[in-house]
């Protein structure tokens, strides 16, 4: 099997009831092709007031290689409301995307456009009102002058109100905003009588609709008795609605789908274009604020939908891939990530709560190398590495485990991060879908999630995911920041090195994790004339001394063994393993060599010097440490007065 193509989707807010639409459209006719998809969503509403958690979010639009993908669809509607969001989504295409892009529902620089259908939505609208509620007289509010959308929707009404001979002129159409401010403002125009009160009002969003029902109820006008109104965009908000709206669920699916469509004819030009499939997820919805019955199994779907359940039945067959934002916030997932000890347990418990973001076919955790520390986060975008460090597959029916899954900060898989993915590239028997999401505390980027799953599942990710990953993201801050206080009460401040409580902690691992016949090495380094420097120079070039001092000591100092600086002017090394005493004596020469250099490279008017001592003894002995630190501090003293008597 070749390596199949993939089709990127750049959008915010993938929960909304627009981009779930416009992504099962892309799903559908991907399957066909059998292309892979991968969204780049940031989670939060764009031009949402945190302007920082904002920057947080859209950084993950800086990840995208476009050499890996074979075609970008934007719908810029999901990032209007912030400006400058839509201009660095644009910036960026055009500068580093060579390969074709199509816009959704809204011109996007020089790109091609796919429209949705909203004209014969608008006309099938306007023939209800004329041919059952035998209206005649009909208002139209649609969006912003000027905007393609509006006129679009606007000449759906106009085509059926011609075709039945109605006279339409200006005074019967007005412009809103698409949001409830729209609405509400042509009801106090209707209320004050500065307009004739129509027999119906064709709004063209659902949002108008409500806005101008509800204001319009508020002062005494009866809907739909005295004025029917209908919206647009099938909204949950819609039908939930004191007087629920009449409504049409636009086809943006079908305009999604013909979007690959556009693609395909560019990346596979002599390749067989499978025309659009309409789904059903479409059409006009009766509700009460036309005046007919209601369609109740719409209604009924639309409240099951936005119910937030209580109680779960637990014997149902589908109950593990059930998504509901309950059973996440009984969960207490936030209460048990808090709890996390360290950094390991913390990722576990993460890798144990995926039951909540079911179905799902795998689920990856990449964070940059130093999430750790605080002072290593990106500015803007991504390093050159990045470590995935959950990588899990559901658990099947018989519960069976998957043996290559695995949590962990220190064996995470590292990867060039301009793969975005590695195992996107794996071959696969059927196509799937790659959500990319931010990983980030306000504004400090720690990484991104990345859940894949297959396009036959349709699983689009909602709220459910958006808030289980923020509580996932407050979980490795909390870590963070517990790691980076540790590391302060464990470490000392002027060198970095383990102050006397790290030693003790990191000692104990050291000696729970030694065999029997290992040997335990101790080095005691004393810096040389310390009290001469700070007298005669001043403390700053004393502490000049000691981190140089502290220097040469990390130098020296293997990877498994503790570096530390004990006091003042005094260091320790210490390791458990298979050593012997030539091992020693070739550390300490080497320990000289690296002090005599450090010292030639200063041009500091006083000397930098230290004597070094060791012990090194089987741990079968059993000789305490404490006993191990005097033999090698009365070696360190002996060292020390051979050289000062050398130097005399």
């Amino acid at each position: 099997m070749g390596k199949r193509k993939v089709i990127g989707v750049i959008l915010t807010e993938p929960e909304s009831i627009y981009q779930q639409r416009l992504l099962r459209g892309i799903f559908m006719q991907c399957r066909e092709y059998g292309y892979d998809a991968a969204v780049f969503a940031s989670l939060s509403k764009p031009g949402m007031f945190y302007k920082d958690y904002q920057e947080g979010e859209t950084n993950i639009f800086e990840l995208i290689n476009f050499d890996l993908v074979d075609g970008v669809i934007v719908p810029p509607i999901t990032l209007s409301g912030d400006q400058a969001v839509q201009d660095h989504v644009l910036h960026k295409l055009q500068k580093e995307c060579r390969k074709p892009v199509v816009s959704l529902d809204l011109p996007f620089g020089d790109y091609p456009v796919v429209y949705t259908d909203d004209r014969s939505a608008f006309a099938a609208i306007t023939a209800h009102l004329i041919d059952v509620h035998e209206c005649r007289k009909i208002y139209f509010l649609t969006g912003r002058m000027g905007f393609t959308v509006s006129e679009q929707r606007l000449a759906g009404y106009t085509d059926i109100m011609k075709k039945r001979d109605i006279p339409v002129d200006d005074s019967m159409i007005f412009y809103g905003d698409f949001w409830y401010s729209g609405g509400e403002s042509l009801a106090d125009r209707i209320i004050s009588g500065e307009l004739a009160m129509p027999e119906a009002v064709v709004c063209a969003s659902d949002h108008m609709a409500i806005g101008l029902v509800n204001r319009l109820v508020e002062h005494g006008i009866k809907v739909p008795e005295q004025i029917i109104v209908t919206g647009y965009d099938g909204t949950a908000e819609a039908v939930l609605n004191d007087i629920s709206i009449t409504t049409c669920i636009p086809d943006i699916g079908s305009a999604a789908a013909e979007a690959v469509n556009v693609l395909r004819k560019q990346i596979e030009p002599e390749s067989r274009v499978i025309p659009v499939h309409s789904g059903k997820d479409k059409g006009l919805r009766i509700c009460s604020s036309c005046g007919c019955p209601e369609n109740m199994a719409y209604v009924k779907e639309c409240l099951n939908n936005s119910l937030i359940r209580s109680n779960w039945n637990y014997s149902d067959k589908g109950i593990e891939d059930r998504v509901d934002i309950n059973m996440l916030l009984e969960s207490y997932m936030f209460e048990n990530f808090a709890g996390s000890v360290d950094i390991d347990d913390c990722l576990y418990k993460i890798f144990g709560s995926d039951y909540l973001i079911r179905p799902y076919s795998r689920y990856y955790l990449c964070l940059t190398e130093e999430w750790l520390n605080s002072d290593e986060q990106p500015a803007k975008g991504y390093p050159d590495k990045m470590k995935t460090v959950i990588y899990k597959r559901p658990w099947n029916d018989s519960g069976d485990k998957f043996e290559d899954c695995y949590f962990s900060d220190n064996s995470g898989e590292v990867f060039d991060t301009k793969l975005m993915l590695p195992r996107m590239w794996e071959e696969r028997e059927e196509p799937s879908v790659f959500y990319f999401t931010p990983v980030h505390y306000i504004k400090d980027t720690l990484g991104y999630s990345v859940v894949e799953c297959s396009l036959t599942q349709e699983h689009i990710i909602g709220n459910v995911y958006r808030n289980w990953l923020r509580n996932v993201s407050s979980a490795l801050e909390m870590i963070r920041v517990r790691t980076r206080l540790e590391m302060f009460s464990e470490r000392d401040a002027m060198t970095g090195l383990y102050n006397r409580r790290g030693m003790e902690k990191e000692l104990d691992k050291l000696l729970r994790n030694a065999r029997s016949s290992d040997k335990m090495l101790v080095f005691v380094i004393d810096m040389d004339g310390l009290k001469f420097i700070n007298d005669t120079y001043g403390h700053t070039e004393g502490d000049y001394g000691i981190r140089a001092i502290a220097n040469v000591s990390r130098q020296i100092t293997k990877n498994d063994e503790i570096c530390v600086r004990a006091g003042g002017d005094e260091f320790y090394i210490i390791g458990v393993g298979d050593y012997s005493s030539i091992d020693a004596l070739i550390r300490v020469q080497r320990f000289n060599q690296a002090i005599e250099e450090t010292d030639k490279a200063t041009t500091k008017p006083y000397e930098i010097s230290a004597s070094i001592g060791y012990c090194c003894e089987s741990l079968s002995h059993q000789i305490a440490f404490a006993e191990l630190l005097r033999i090698a501090d009365g070696r360190m003293y002996e060292n020390k007065a051979a050289r000062k008597k050398q130097r005399r």
